[in-house]
């Protein structure tokens, strides 16, 4: 079941309905009830049993580590319960490729030796509850959060559906309070989460759903191609993951508001970032913050007599780390690879960067910002090249044809015409537009204190903007592959 299908439409109002009307008592079994059947409209049962399995051993785990008294015993049931979570993740998402590179390897040594092969399994929404259930134990265990005793609002906490699939990945002592307060209709958050919602579909209907049309077209088949439609498909791609996942991170947001639950904001115009940590702080916050947290700063600790050898190396682990739990796929741990090079090298280079824009004279100019936006953002979309690409020769064809003449033009767009470029690029303008109003003007921060017709004339041409220039296409997020 999508965020942007009809029976995802109907599936709110029921739920809405079934909350209100079963009273506080049983908020948490009615949440807990509609994230069971949303993840089984997947057609997988395993996925719930894994589900399953991680809120039992984190649950466990988490109040056995309250009552052990010896360091040691709590260790070892930390690493047991932690152990077990990851276990599920590899086993879910990753054993797969591990038995191709293995029999890859042994080909080599020999052509009778083999693995048996190992059946690929769907993990949607896997990553995301086994690291949540991670960075639980990890706070429980430096004391920093208590465990949950209730094991119906400890899963609820794991498998609440807005997040499910695509995040935020939540902290515990963020997400279980709400989880745990009353469920008074409250109007505002209502029609908050209401247009917020509808500000995602917006997103992901109108113009990532339509900007894929160009990418998959070109990326489909790269070697059909050179120069411009490969650039531009790069780019094309750029804004049609970005929005396409903001989107979902929107519709998610939107939809937990509705319950009075406000979830982590995961985007803030990470293209406008000005250095390649500025965009970490902007693109996927939530699993920018646990990365940063929890693999990053202890390796950094243990790493600190390398001084800035051991922020580069940290850096380095982190986002290979980052690459891998995006996906099996050696395209993924090269693109983790040049994110972590990109912010390795920039402990090195920041000094002398600062004094060559100081003797240029450029030192906080408008010129050194609009400068740093340009090269982060190229930075980014060259990396997106393997994160789009099927193999890793497809990605480095793309590398090598990108300023290699001109082919396959006519083919990009008279496979889809140039209308539904217009009406992206239409789009994006009204996006922008929009972003600057909110970022810039009263009305924008205090919306609904706006007079009624304004809020009214937004409500109708955001629906109007749905209903007539959607794709239609029911097109499953990108993400839900992560």
């Amino acid at each position: 079941m999508n965020f942007n299908s009809i029976e995802y439409l109907l599936f709110i109002p029921l739920v809405f309905l079934c909350l209100y009307l079963s009273g506080p008592r049983l908020r948490w079994l009615v949440l807990l009830g509609a994230s069971f059947y949303f993840y089984l409209t997947l057609k997988h049962l395993y996925l719930l049993v894994a589900l399953f399995f991680v809120a039992a051993i984190s649950y466990v785990c988490g109040i056995l580590l309250e009552r052990c008294g010896s360091t040691r015993g709590k260790g070892a049931i930390f690493w047991a319960g932690v152990s077990a979570n990851l276990l599920v993740l590899i086993a879910m998402k990753y054993f797969p490729f591990l038995e191709r590179n293995l029999n890859a390897f042994l080909g080599i040594v020999s052509p009778h030796l083999a693995v048996p092969e190992v059946r690929t399994l769907v993990s949607i929404g896997i990553s995301y509850f086994v690291f949540q259930a991670v960075s639980y134990l990890i706070d429980i265990y430096l004391e920093i959060e208590k465990p949950e005793r209730h094991l119906g609002y400890f899963t609820l906490y794991l498998a609440f559906f807005p997040k499910l699939l695509q995040g935020p990945i939540e902290r515990a002592g963020d997400l279980l309070p709400q989880l745990r307060s009353g469920a008074k209709f409250n109007q505002e958050n209502f029609r908050a989460g209401l247009l917020q919602f509808g500000w995602g579909l917006f997103k992901k209907a109108v113009v990532a759903d339509r900007l894929a049309l160009y990418v998959n077209t070109v990326y489909g088949d790269v070697h059909a191609y050179t120069g411009f439609p490969l650039v531009f498909a790069t780019y094309l791609y750029a804004f049609q993951l970005y929005f396409d996942f903001s989107g979902y991170t929107d519709m998610a947001l939107g939809t937990a508001r509705m319950f009075n639950i406000r979830l982590t904001q995961n985007f803030n115009a990470p293209y406008l970032a000005r250095s390649m940590a500025d965009f970490w702080r902007r693109w996927h916050i939530s699993f920018s913050r646990w990365i940063l947290d929890y693999i990053f700063k202890p390796l950094q600790m243990q790493l600190r007599n390398w001084r800035n050898v051991g922020t580069a190396t940290a850096l380095l682990v982190t986002f290979l780390v980052s690459g891998i739990w995006h996906g099996a796929s050696w395209c993924f741990v090269i693109w983790g690879a040049l994110h972590g090079v990109y912010l390795a090298a920039s402990v090195f280079y920041k000094p002398f960067q600062k004094k060559i824009y100081k003797r240029l004279g450029l030192e906080k100019s408008r010129i050194q910002q609009v400068w740093q936006t340009l090269v982060t953002f190229h930075l980014v979309c060259f990396a997106w090249i393997f994160f789009r690409a099927a193999s890793v020769s497809d990605a480095l064809y793309v590398v090598t044809h990108l300023f290699d003449g001109v082919s396959g033009v006519s083919t990009m767009f008279t496979a889809h015409g140039m209308s539904d470029l217009v009406i992206a690029a239409a789009s994006l303008l009204v996006i922008w537009l929009v972003y600057l109003v909110r970022e810039r003007s009263a009305v924008g921060r205090d919306f609904f204190d706006a007079p009624a017709w304004l809020r009214w004339g937004v409500y109708f041409c955001l629906t109007a903007g749905i209903l007539f220039f959607n794709m239609d296409s029911n097109a499953g997020f990108i993400y839900f592959n992560f």
